[in-house]
């Protein structure tokens, strides 16, 4: 028997007692989530979880399964610390919406004022999946910083796009954002970008700061998001989960390097824990107000950061070029808008799901959140494997999520 599979082993046999609820459990059928998890990470590939229910001021729910770490036989803990990956996007476009609300930026300014190299940028026109070569056309407008905040500008993570995998796998080392076109015209479309990260750096340029800093000062101490930031301190470095990714033998863990840091960007980066997020959650559903009543982002532009800005258009099914690091994605394609990080929630009748208005976005190692204003709740589920999307961990999301809606009737 091989490390790996001995080590599912190990997950499957232990899950079962593994399982952690240290909140007083306010949801009404609080022990039957705990068992719907419970089996989540007993009957699938899940290594472990952590999952989280708030309202604007109190843990509903809390609950860890499974395992951090199998290789180190270390039970998963409720704070325990994940990458978030881009959980990442949603608090660095709030971040730059407090610049909005200053007056220092503009949501519908061209990005080519801030980064030349964008200004003209055209789009595909037609694409040769045999030498990945492409030609294009002008585009009908410049990219606008709302555009960029809400996935609308036309550029494309190569993860999601079969076009920008297969020419970026021609042209390694070459930076896409200034190399390949556009997918559509800027504001008419919908595709998954990294065009939070550029608007970053227009915020560090403003600024005169480095974004994390930004970040520390106006969001995090002020909430209390202790152990939220782009490096995590060595004296917190045994908390922090192990990254599994699938393999033709089942998921293989990567040990967790002696340096825990990533590089800072808007788009992705952040290490955090389920509580810290949940802090995040209820700024949104306090309407911008810190616990003790300070207003870090007024009431209007929470409004402005949360509203659909896609108009007619809608949230897309992404390409699926490299399914062992993502599957296709998001929930909600085809019915849904997308805010300034957020995606909103289009209109349903399901009362086993978020409301219509609601907010949400995930990270790429199976990091998930929601907030659901008109029902005052928020959620979060961490777990840390890939592929993105997977089946299993979408099934315990969607779940899960019905399970808390049922618990508030």
């Amino acid at each position: 028997m091989n490390k790996r599979h001995a080590a599912r082993i190990l997950i499957v046999a232990t899950a079962w007692w593994l399982g952690q609820s240290t909140s007083a459990q306010e949801l009404g059928n609080a022990q039957e989530i705990d068992a719907f998890l419970d089996r989540a990470v007993a009957e699938t590939h899940i290594p472990g979880l952590v999952a989280l229910v708030v309202d604007r001021d109190r843990i509903l729910y809390r609950r860890a399964v499974g395992q951090r770490s199998a290789a180190g036989d270390v039970a998963m803990t409720d704070d325990t610390i994940f990458n978030i990956a881009s959980m990442t996007k949603p608090i660095a476009t709030t971040a730059i919406m407090m610049l909005v609300e200053e007056g220092k930026l503009d949501l519908d300014d061209p990005i080519s004022e801030y980064v030349a190299e964008l200004g003209g940028k055209p789009v595909l026109d037609t694409f040769d999946f045999e030498d990945a070569s492409f030609t294009t056309r002008p585009a009908a407008s410049e990219i606008t910083i709302r555009q960029l905040l809400s996935h609308s500008s036309g550029l494309v993570y190569n993860f999601a796009s079969d076009e920008l995998a297969r020419w970026s796998a021609a042209n390694p080392g070459v930076d896409p954002i200034t190399s390949f076109p556009l997918l559509f015209d800027p504001g008419t479309g919908w595709a998954y970008a990294g065009g939070i990260a550029v608007v970053g750096r227009v915020l560090e340029q403003i600024e005169g700061t480095t974004l994390d800093a930004f970040l520390e000062e106006r969001l995090f101490d002020p909430l209390g998001m202790t152990d939220t930031g782009y490096a995590v301190p060595d004296d917190k470095r045994s908390r922090v989960a192990a990254v599994f990714r699938m393999t033709d033998e089942g998921l293989a863990e990567s040990p967790v390097p002696d340096d825990v840091r990533s590089p800072v960007s808007g788009d992705g980066g952040l290490y955090s824990t389920a509580e810290d997020y949940a802090r995040f959650i209820q700024l949104i559903l306090r309407s911008g107000a810190a616990p003790n009543g300070t207003p870090l982002l007024q009431p209007d532009s929470v409004r402005v950061l949360t509203q659909n800005h896609l108009g007619d258009v809608r949230v897309s099914l992404q390409d699926e070029p490299t399914p062992l690091l993502a599957r296709a994605f998001p929930l909600g394609a085809d019915r849904d808008g997308f805010g300034l990080g957020f995606q909103v929630t289009g209109e349903h009748d399901d009362p086993d799901q978020r409301s219509p208005g609601s907010l949400s976005w995930a990270g790429i190692f199976n990091t998930e959140f929601w907030i659901d204003p008109a029902s005052g709740i928020g959620g979060v589920l961490l777990m840390q494997y890939l592929p993105f999307y997977d089946e299993d961990a979408i099934d315990t999301l969607v779940g899960f999520e019905e399970l808390v809606y049922r618990g508030r009737r």
